[in-house]
């Protein structure tokens, strides 16, 4: 039998048939597979974890069957929870597919610990710039000693106790200025003739 009656044979017809349907039947599976390994067409909307602790992120999330990672902790803000969620990815809103991780940043439970820098000598002025630029605040309230140089800075106060430089306090703690008074020995000198002397 040559070729060319081969293939206007009947057999060769079924066969071609058969492996076209194998083909078809193996594109349906493979498609069905897919949708299936993939969660196709499945959204599931990120809820909004702001505040959370982790024991309540963890209580939703499963519930969602999602997943959550902790990848940072911020500076600290006074505006959230010690130890809860200040950010997340994907966001709030966002859909996603079933066990997507969701990735978080934590508010710390305090402010971190900055060193006190050098101030004595400085008029009030340098020091509360220098003061308030990492991160400390300066109370209205001073308190003045007897000291020659006028608004000059001799000691700082935090709660009560007298800070020498390279203590550790929290940031965002409310500092107290120890200023000189001008009038010891009788002669004044203030703050503005020593800035111009530095």
């Amino acid at each position: 039998m040559g070729i060319v009656q081969f293939i206007k044979s009947k057999v060769f017809l079924k066969q071609l048939l058969m492996a076209f349907g194998l083909i078809l039947a193996f594109i349906f599976l493979m498609v069905f597979w897919l949708n299936i390994s993939t969660n196709h067409n499945q959204k599931i909307e990120v809820p909004n974890l702001s505040k959370m602790s982790l024991e309540k992120v963890e209580e939703t999330l499963s519930d969602l069957d999602l997943n959550w990672e902790v990848i940072d902790s911020a500076s600290f803000n006074a505006d959230y929870p010690k130890k809860t969620v200040i950010e997340q990815s994907p966001e709030a809103g966002d859909f996603v597919k079933e066990n997507r991780k969701i990735y978080l940043t934590l508010n710390p439970s305090g402010y971190k610990d900055v060193e006190i820098p050098d101030f004595y000598g400085k008029t009030k002025r340098q020091a509360t710039a220098q003061l308030t630029a990492i991160g400390f605040r300066i109370s209205a309230q001073e308190i003045y000693v007897n000291d020659i140089a006028k608004d000059v800075v001799r000691g700082l106060i935090y709660k009560g106790k007298d800070l020498k430089t390279g203590d550790k306090i929290p940031q965002d703690s409310e500092l107290i200025l120890k200023l000189g008074d001008g009038f010891e020995g009788g002669q004044q000198i203030d703050s503005l003739a020593i800035e111009q002397i530095e």
